[in-house]
């Protein structure tokens, strides 16, 4: 089972899932602001990316190319229209696993007009030809067709107008540097503060039409795993629940309820994570433990644990990745209520790792 899969399996079903389903794509349209001056959170990126489109209209040319890399969920996508609607441009929005070869990407380039803001999602997944054509492209606005096969196949040169490409991806590391170093702005999106999500909850509960009052937005921030788009799905669900089982209106018990329904405590832990936790703690004592057994302990594939559950509690601080296997932190038990094993509390004396 894939957890992080949006394609129907019961991953696109994970309340806390970064990867946006079909839902998700729809309601975000309505909500996604239009401006920079309307997006909330990371600043730093939104003052440097303002100089940049500020000083390209000044001087009447298109903007840089710009790679904005991050994880799922915080805003690559929307970034991407508010630099085109900031331009005055038109935006083309395709994905890397969608170019699979050279003449696809070709076909792209040649139909672009000039000034437009190409959006090219998940960058690291195109095709090895495609990103050999897309230096070309990105350098000199000038791309190599090829006609015919074999010894009589010939490269037409082609001409491209001046564009702007926004490449997103969630992992930077795989692109080459060659086509890193021909994006003129590269920006890496950080997680939200809670403090940030409570803004983003309150501007999407407005647009929704939907009453909450601050304790209750401040209940659904602190759940949302420092991800707008998981906020958003988190707002929905409690909206939900509000219309039907009180009066419509979000408060900090409403949420709190709707939320334990969905199985999000309140550390934005849903059933998959404190599985792995509940394992690594009752079945082995803490750890160190390995991978492998730990997803047969918790009846899931070994990567859904590495890749799913993983990266969340360990930037949370509750399991520590060790060469000698999984460990839990000190936070991990006690956010889970248990004393560990050694710990005077325990009244056992003093035990190693493995609970012996």
């Amino acid at each position: 089972m894939n957890w992080d899969d949006t394609t129907g399996t019961p991953a696109a079903e994970r309340i806390v899932g970064a990867s946006a389903d079909h839902e998700d794509q729809a309601v975000e349209a309505a909500l996604r602001p239009r401006t920079l001056s309307e997006f909330i959170g990371q600043e730093r990126v939104r003052e440097q990316l303002d100089l940049v489109l500020r000083a390209a209209r000044a001087r009447g040319a298109t903007a840089d190319h710009v790679l904005l890399s991050g994880a799922p969920g915080l805003g690559k996508t929307t970034l991407s229209m508010i630099i085109a609607a900031e331009m005055g441009a038109p935006i083309r929005i395709t994905s890397g696993p969608a170019i699979q070869h050279a003449g696809d990407l070709a076909a792209i380039l040649s139909s672009l007009q000039e000034g437009e803001v190409l959006f090219l999602d998940e960058i690291h997944r195109m095709s090895r030809p495609a990103e050999e054509m897309l230096y070309m492209a990105m350098e000199d606005f000038r791309v190599d067709v090829v006609v015919g096969k074999g010894p009589g196949a010939t490269a037409i040169p082609l001409e491209l107008p001046p564009f702007t490409l926004v490449g997103a991806t969630t992992r930077a590391g795989l692109l080459p540097p060659p086509l890193r170093d021909r994006f003129g702005f590269t920006a890496h999106m950080e997680f939200y503060e809670p403090a940030e999500l409570e803004r983003v909850v309150h501007r999407s509960a407005r647009l929704l039409d939907v009453e909450i009052e601050a304790d209750g937005a401040a209940e659904i921030a602190g759940r949302s795993r420092g991800t707008p788009r998981i906020a958003n799905r988190l707002l929905r669900r409690v909206r939900d629940y509000a219309q039907v089982k009180a009066d419509g209106v979000i408060t900090r018990e409403i949420a709190a309820a709707a939320l334990a329904v969905y199985e999000v405590d309140a550390r934005g832990l849903d059933r998959l994570d404190r599985a792995v936790l509940e394992a690594l703690l009752k079945l082995f004592g803490g750890g160190p433990v390995g991978l492998s057994t730990l997803a047969v302990a918790v009846g899931e594939e070994r990567e859904t644990v590495e890749e799913v559950a993983e990266p969340f509690l360990v930037r949370e601080g509750l399991l520590a990745r060790t060469p000698r296997g999984r460990v839990a932190t000190p936070a991990a038990w006690a956010h889970l209520g248990l004393t560990p094993p050694g710990s005077p509390a325990a009244g056992t004396g003093q035990q190693d790792l493995f609970g012996t």
